[in-house]
């Protein structure tokens, strides 16, 4: 059992229990997965570039990404049907515990200008969505072995029914939000 599920269970199920009055363990929310997605532009012809970011997410997740591929043509962004046009990975159970750890115990502080996560970043079914301008944020990834930097987005997904339950889970996980 890794170090955040179980602060999860001895700490964050009671006091979640007591804020909304679950009556039941089962009824608290709790992470379901953490998604990353990379989008690779259309302009990006360069295979280094998608190599670049498949072994990016590789080495950050320990898992190897899926192609997104395009469901239709659109002329005007230049794609084509079942063109690649992103790469994503889905954690769920003791990676996604391990992720979402480093997440916020390693890789937030190391972003910078960080001053906390905003809870507009919240949508209204509980669950969170960062985006990375840079991936050198993540300590898998050295600022040296970087030729093309990319952005990333980290979407964790909660089982929460509402903004303020998720909110709630989240906070009590310890993601660092900045107070109004």
């Amino acid at each position: 059992m890794t170090r955040l599920q179980e602060h999860y269970r001895k700490k964050v199920i009671p006091v979640l229990r007591e804020q909304f009055g679950y009556g039941n363990v089962m009824a608290v929310p709790r992470l379901e997965k953490v998604v990353l997605n990379v989008g690779l532009s259309a302009s990006q012809k360069d295979s280094k570039f998608q190599e670049s970011a498949i072994s990016t997410l590789t080495r950050i997740t320990g898992q190897k990404p899926a192609p997104t591929v395009a469901k239709k043509s659109i002329s005007n962004f230049k794609i084509r049907q079942g063109m690649t046009v992103g790469i994503r990975v889905t954690l769920r159970g003791r990676r996604m515990f391990d992720f979402v750890d480093k997440l916020i115990h390693v890789t937030l502080p190391r972003v910078r200008d960080f001053r906390g996560l905003s809870p507009s970043t919240i949508d209204q079914r509980g669950n969170l969505s960062i985006g990375f301008r840079e991936s050198i944020s993540f300590p898998e990834v050295s600022s040296d072995e970087v030729e093309r930097l990319h952005g990333l987005e980290v979407a964790v997904v909660t089982t929460a029914k509402s903004r303020d339950e998720g909110l709630a889970l989240l906070k009590a996980l310890g993601f660092p939000f900045r107070e109004k």
